[in-house]
């Protein structure tokens, strides 16, 4: 074979890994890299800051399985992916991100706009690497698909110099192969089955593992087998149907949820794809008295209020499976509903709340009969994303989705175009605060040039709610946190997609329904009133574990 431009075949690596999307801006050092992806099957789609272009990739990953890619140039555009490539790594999303790089013969030294990415990258990746000589370019996009696909997946990383990719070299992919998932052995099955069938008020915990692992169908049939009741995280939404006898509601916002959801009496837990960056299990362990079994895709972190008596490591969905055979014949009952019934009651009271500026249930209740079961709600980092992982129903898995893990504001805009891309078929709406909002908002632009039809609803408040309402419970006062807004209508409308502002109960269902039946991205300012507390009520507890 004849020689080739080494960002040719880096590229033809990145087809063979089934690559549909590179989400980024293009720099000086990428030139080779961009005018290879030019010819290849390969979209490269523009963002307007390198951050949306990574949650973007973030979201795909997260949805498909495969790894989103995103590109930035070196310097500021290799630092703008930052924040989202961590938010990839701790809510384990699969993503590859390229940066560009100068030539090799500078590195050595003071150099315009060189820093040490590689260096930058390494706590918040799984692997990442330098491409110092074109000749491993196969090896080197094999194996950060290969790892960023892996269990548990995350980020990787791949900086290009810019004199590697434009040397000539003489190379053909490497194969795509499936991660292979180790399986329990069938000592370590029977020691669990053993376990639940012997527990007096088992009780179960389900994260971002179920959901990842494609493991709800799993979960819903151990469940019916077994009659042990359920709770899930907020990345663990949907993995049972919300009207689900054994759904004891979603965990993890006030310290007194775990006792309402009945972990207080439990003494036994399966922690079934529960991750401790979700929430620390001091909250649902803390004397440490309870017997846990994990049943996760790797053994589990060391925590002291966390030390399983078994572990059933392997793909999440077999192991369920094997779980129900086993125990299919002695069926437990009971768990508290208490957590559920407040949450769900004063989400079905809502429907009945004609205040305005609208309050969080009543606004969740709206978007919730606007949506499908299958429809996509993406959340922003705020105060409403309590509110949307305390209390709004999810049918499926992969419906609701959250920045959990790092949790940085911004997230949605970006996400629902990945999103969109992902699933055209679906409804997908964002909710951000008027903070966050504008921390990605110039990917609008690229929402309408990709005409991905997302509706874009904005709790505006002028506040940074999530702190004035932590800053109130712990000082009785705040500071720091007001702000005023553009006028959002109108900035939406100068990049030519519809836009209104409620002014009424009334007008946010009618605007909703108007913003769904249209084939362009739309938006929706939404006043909010936030005096309503997120906790609920006192029974849940005062201390707040969730951002």
């Amino acid at each position: 074979m004849a020689a080739r431009k080494a960002s040719d075949v880096f590229v033809e690596c990145l087809e063979a890994e089934g690559v549909e999307y590179v989400f980024g801006i293009p720099g000086e050092e990428t030139l080779d890299l961009n005018e290879s992806l030019s010819k290849s099957s390969v979209e490269f789609i523009p963002v307007r800051h390198e951050q949306g272009g990574a949650y973007m990739a973030d979201v795909y990953g997260r949805l498909t399985g495969r790894a989103g890619v995103c590109l930035g140039t070196l310097g500021p555009g290799a630092l703008n992916l930052v924040t989202a490539v961590a938010d990839a790594y701790l809510d384990r999303a699969p993503l590859v991100a390229l940066t560009g790089q100068g030539d090799l013969e500078r590195m050595h030294k003071e150099s315009h706009q060189y820093i040490d990415v590689v260096s930058v990258m390494k706590p918040i990746t799984k692997w990442n690497a330098r491409l110092n000589d074109p000749s491993i370019i196969p090896e080197v996009v094999r194996k950060a698909f290969k790892v960023a696909e892996s269990e548990k997946p995350g980020a990787t990383h791949i900086e290009l110099p810019e004199d590697v990719m434009a040397a000539e070299i003489d190379a053909v992919p490497l194969p795509r192969r499936k991660p292979v998932r180790p399986e329990p052995s069938a000592r370590e099955l029977l020691k669990a089955a053993d376990l639940i069938r012997g527990a007096i008020n088992p009780v179960a915990l389900a994260g971002n593992g179920v959901v990842r692992g494609g493991a709800a169908p799993a979960l819903r049939e151990f469940v019916r087998a077994t009659g042990i009741p359920v709770a899930e995280t907020f990345m663990g939404k949907g993995s049972l149907e919300v009207d689900d006898p054994h759904g004891l509601g979603a965990v993890g916002l006030q310290s007194g949820d775990y006792k309402m959801a009945g972990f207080e009496e439990a003494d036994l837990v399966l922690a079934i794809g529960w991750d401790l960056v979700e929430h620390s299990p001091g909250q649902w362990n803390p004397e440490k008295d309870k017997k846990i079994i994990c049943i996760d895709s790797l053994p589990s972190e060391i925590d002291e209020f966390f030390i399983p008596e078994v572990e059933l490591v392997g793909d999440i969905y077999h192991v369920l499976s094997r779980l129900s055979e086993e125990c299919r014949h002695v069926p437990h009952s009971g768990g508290s509903q208490r957590l559920r019934e407040v949450v769900q009651g004063r989400f079905a009271a809502a429907k009945d709340d004609d205040h305005f500026p609208m309050q969080p249930p009543r606004a969740l209740w709206e978007i919730r009969q606007a949506l499908g079961r299958n429809d996509i709600l993406v959340s922003d980092v705020g105060l409403h994303k309590l509110w949307i992982g305390r209390m709004f129903p999810a049918y499926e898995p992969n419906t609701v989705l959250i920045a959990n893990g790092l949790a940085g504001m911004g997230f949605a805009l970006p996400a629902a175009i990945g999103a969109k891309l992902v699933h055209p078929d679906r409804n997908v709406a964002t909710v951000s605060g008027d903070g966050g909002f504008l921390m990605n908002s110039q990917e609008l632009e690229t929402a309408m040039r990709l005409k991905t039809p997302i509706v874009n609803i904005v709790w505006e408040n002028e506040q940074y709610g999530s702190i004035v309402w932590k800053q109130d419970k712990k000082f009785g006062e705040h500071f720091g946190v007001d702000f005023t807004n553009p006028d959002f209508v109108k900035f939406a409308e100068s990049f030519g997609m519809p836009a209104w502002r409620c002014g009424s109960v009334e007008d946010f269902p009618r605007y909703l329904k108007e913003a769904l039946g249209k084939e362009v991205p739309s938006l929706i300012v939404l006043p909010i009133d936030y005096s309503i507390d997120v906790a609920i009520s006192e029974e849940l507890g005062t201390e707040t574990v969730a951002t």
